[in-house]
C-alpha cells in the first residue's frame, strides 16, 4: 500500500512560482511512476504533469509544457512539481498519484492518490 501526502500549496501572485511536493509511504513507491494532476472548481480533473518510475522520462499537458517540471528523489520517496510563470488558470487543487502503468494519463490508470493541495494564483 502506498500512501501520498502533498504539501507547498498556496497563494501566489500571477508571474510567480511555487513548489509542490508529495511525500511518499510505502516500500514499492520507486517502482511506481508519478504524476500530478488538478482539479479547478467545476472542472474535471486532468493531467499535469507524470515521470517514470526512475525518473528518466517526464512528460508534460500541454498547458503546461515550459513552466512545469517534475522531479522524483526515490531515496528520500518524494515527488516534487516545481511551477513557474503561473496564471490565474493554474489554480486548482493539485494531486500525486501513483500507478504500476508507466506513461499514462488517463485518470482511471492512477491506483494511488493523495488529498490534495490548493494553489491559487491571483492577478
Amino acid at each position: 500500500q502506498v500512501q501520498l501526502v502533498e504539501s507547498g500549496g498556496g497563494l501566489v501572485q500571477a508571474g510567480g512560482s511555487l513548489r509542490l511536493s508529495c511525500a511518499a509511504s510505502g516500500r514499492t513507491f520507486s517502482t511506481l511512476s508519478s504524476a500530478w494532476f488538478r482539479q479547478a472548481r467545476g472542472k474535471d480533473r486532468e493531467f499535469v504533469a507524470g515521470i517514470s518510475w526512475s525518473g528518466g522520462s517526464t512528460y508534460y499537458a500541454d498547458s503546461v509544457k515550459g513552466r512545469f517540471t517534475i522531479s522524483r528523489d526515490n531515496a528520500k520517496n518524494t515527488v516534487n512539481l516545481q511551477m513557474n510563470s503561473l496564471t490565474l488558470e493554474d489554480t486548482a487543487v493539485y494531486y500525486c498519484a501513483a500507478s504500476h502503468i508507466p506513461y499514462a494519463r488517463l485518470i482511471t490508470a492512477w491506483e494511488y492518490w493523495g488529498q490534495g493541495t490548493q494553489v491559487t494564483v491571483s492577478s
